[in-house]
Order: C-alpha cells, then structure tokens, then sequence
C-alpha cells in the first residue's frame, strides 16, 4: 500500500480502472475537444489522499495515449468520481508521475 499522499508503484489496469474510463471518457472528450473511437485503460497509479487520486495512462488511438488524472470520494461523499486532469498527447513509453 502506498504511503499516503504518495504515488503507488505502476499496475497494469484492472476492470475496475477500465470502468473509470468508461464512466470519464466523455469529460475528457469535452476537456480535450476531441472524439476517441478507442479508450482503453493500460496502467495507473494511485494517490491516497482524502479519496483516491488516479493516474491512468489511456490508448485513445494509434500511438496516441492520454493521462488523466481521476479523484474518488471517500464513500460517506458516495465513491463520486471527478476527472481533475487531463494529459494530451503522451506515448506509450511515456512514465505516469504526478500531474
């Protein structure tokens, strides 16, 4: 488990980081005013704070990826998520660090 405040080591995505996507892929079209036909989750990290930050590296295409960076709510605010940020124009070797 990380330290908190500090960034996890790098995990390949789950089902669950896929379903954060899911649910974050429109914010994202919005915030980079583009359409992705592809959204795919590869790895993330994670950031406790008061909720979990997440940094998730996205293919959206090509040799295209996007990092966004994901706040989940403790559970007494309801698990609410809210994509805080966003990372245009990352490759796939392109490290996932604190943004």
């Amino acid at each position: 488990m990380p330290r908190c405040g500090g960034l996890s080591e790098v995990e390949e995505a789950t089902a669950e980081v896929q379903k954060i996507c899911d649910e974050m892929k429109h914010y994202a079209e919005q915030k980079t005013g583009r359409t992705f036909d592809v959204f795919t989750a590869k790895s993330y990290k994670t950031q406790v704070v008061a909720g979990t930050n997440y940094f998730i590296k996205v293919h959206v295409g090509g040799d295209e990826y996007v990092h966004l960076r994901v706040y989940k709510m403790l559970p007494y605010a309801g698990e609410k998520l809210e994509l805080t940020e966003i990372q245009a124009l990352k490759a796939y070797q392109d490290s996932i660090e604190y943004f």
